[in-house]
């Protein structure tokens, strides 16, 4: 099977670059610049044998790229599959008579097939490990006198221990595409004194609609477990999820049941109603509402042993850590917690958080959460049984000071250096592409020199646009990255064979495709930068790779005094 266009391959072999159309152009379109191009590139306007010779490789892959463009199913085929799509030997992906609406349904089936078959191989294994250290030590030292009755002497130093500790691990096995295994298990210790479960839970997808879970479960702290769960969306907007289960244990039978009522109240908010009945009763209701820049949560609950309110708010940056802020209070029967922090991205998939605890009767703590793909760490650290400012004020200096220099010291230099090796491996692979390329381009500029000699008399008798200089790559204009060496190559030639009737027009597609044109700096980030003059005024433009181009224009004009 064909495997899907990447952007390598559109970047080595773009037919719509190649040729200078939109990847939406028609029929009359694809006509007019294939016949400009024939004409520039054709073997017998060339005497010299060698540029015979070039002007016939180039002049070829002009037709290969019209033949495959020109015709709806080839070129349904190629936006989807690219050139390798094409290169499949007796077609076995589909027919090639098929509508292009038809061949990309036929695409969205088999990838959907090999999704199934992914699914089949992949466990998702999920984890999570929590530490809970004691460092109340820190803050809440014992009077001098009772140390020094005990022995221990007021100048030592202060003991930090972790008192705590809980790991959990899940994988999921597919059975078949509807039906999934799932085992998980978890270790606990506290003070001393720890136990562990397993569970074993079958779930099956029953429709569209619903899903069903049946759990077993043992563990030497609880006893046996037999459980079940249903979710079933009743509406396109309201779904309901049940739940129920039966504890074993020396003291009898414990049943538990839980349900949980949801609707989407809008396009960002949904509305929650939960009702639990066994070891800890309680009713529930919530409201969350998730945008692209905040999240918002509100709940109450009434049960027994914990009745409370609790309102949260998360402001999410829109940058490429993806950086969030969040602060929440929560009151009840067991006092008022004010917690607030922030979250980011350090890493691929890694994201680093932190967060302050503040209540009464609980004191200070803080909490460093590090989500590393599916694995969770999480850090809990209890500073402080009362409210102390010093406590609170290095539990929100500490982390943030910390982090600023790691982020210096070590995350940035890594990440930094990974990016180089990986553009590295990069160009390594295509260097021999690049190569060939190249001396596609240069032949071009060599068959291009008379047709743009043509051009500019033209242009020159009508004062219209003249190309003066243009450079295409990686240009350096950042004062701290002058270290850098700037990666450009002459393409003046090649633009002002593109002028027509005094303008010049360039489509989104990437541009080291155009004809005479090649990529001088794989993988990275590239510019075009055009010097040119129209009706004797001297004009310049800088245009991003993608970006489409069409001048002249008034705002490329230079000011005289510039």
């Amino acid at each position: 099977m064909a495997a899907s266009l990447d952007e390598d391959e559109l970047g080595s072999d773009d037919y719509y670059s190649l040729l200078n159309v939109r990847r939406e152009a028609t029929q009359d379109e694809l006509k007019a610049a294939y016949r400009r191009l024939c004409m520039l590139y054709h073997p017998d306007k060339h005497r010299d044998p060698e540029l015979k010779r070039q002007a016939e490789h180039l002049f070829n892959l002009v037709h290969e790229a019209y033949e495959v463009l020109r015709d709806p199913q080839s070129r349904a085929i190629y936006d989807i599959y690219g050139k390798r799509g094409l290169d499949v030997e007796g077609w076995e992906v589909v027919e090639r008579k098929r509508t292009p609406a038809e061949i990309r349904e036929e695409y969205e089936r088999l990838q959907t097939e090999r999704e199934e078959r992914r699914l089949q191989q992949r466990t998702n294994p999920k984890g999570t490990i929590s530490v809970g250290i004691d460092a109340t030590d820190l803050f809440d030292r014992y009077e001098e006198d009772y140390e020094d009755a005990v022995g221990g002497g007021g100048g030592g130093v202060p003991h930090v221990e972790i008192n705590k500790m809980h790991i959990s691990q899940s994988i999921e096995a597919p059975l078949t595409t509807k039906d999934t295994a799932i085992l998980s298990g978890s270790l606990s210790t506290h003070n001393g004194n720890g136990g562990g479960n397993i569970n074993l839970a079958l779930r099956r997808v029953t429709s569209a609609k619903g899903w069903g879970e049946v759990e077993l479960g043992a563990g030497d702290t609880h006893g046996p477990l037999l459980g079940m769960k249903i979710f079933r969306n009743l509406t396109p907007r309201f779904f309901v999820t049940a739940q129920c289960g039966l504890q074993f244990s020396s003291r009898g039978v414990r049943p538990g049941v839980t349900t949980v009522f949801a609707r989407h109240l809008d396009k960002n908010t949904m509305g929650y109603l939960q009702w639990r009945w066994g070891i800890q009763s309680s009713m529930n209701t919530s409201v969350v509402r998730d945008t692209k820049s905040s999240h918002f949560t509100f709940a109450a609950q009434l049960g027994v042993p914990h009745t409370f309110i609790m309102m949260s708010y998360q402001y999410k940056f829109q940058d490429e850590d993806q950086t969030k802020i969040k602060g929440s209070v929560k009151s009840g029967f067991f006092g008022t917690v004010v917690e607030y922090g922030a979250e980011r991205k350090i890493s691929r998939h890694s994201v680093l958080g932190a967060t302050v605890s503040v209540g009464v009767p609980q004191g200070v703590s803080l909490k460093i959460k590090l989500n590393r793909a599916s694995q969770t760490y999480f850090f809990p650290i209890h500073l402080t049984d009362q409210l102390l400012p010093s406590a609170v004020f290095y539990a929100t200096v500490g982390p943030l000071v910390f982090y600023l220099a790691i982020q210096q010291l070590v995350i940035r230099p890594y990440l930094r250096a990974q990016k180089e090796q990986d553009l590295e491996k990069q160009q390594e692979s295509s260097a021999s592409n690049i190569a060939r390329k190249k001396q596609e381009a240069e032949s071009a500029v060599l068959l291009m020199q008379e047709s743009v000699r043509r051009i500019i008399e033209a242009e020159e008798s009508r004062m219209g646009l003249i190309v003066l200089n243009a450079w295409y790559g990686k240009f350096v204009t950042d004062n701290s990255r002058r270290h850098e060496r700037a990666k450009v190559i002459d393409v003046t030639v090649p633009l002002q064979c593109l002028v027509k009737d005094s303008k010049l027009i360039l489509t989104e597609a990437t541009k080291s495709g155009l004809p005479g044109f090649y990529d001088p700096c794989v993988g990275e980030d590239k510019s075009l930068k055009v010097l040119y003059q129209f009706r004797g005024v001297m004009h310049q433009v800088l245009s991003g790779d993608s970006e489409p181009l069409r001048i002249p224009k008034q705002s490329h004009r230079i000011d005289a005094d510039t």
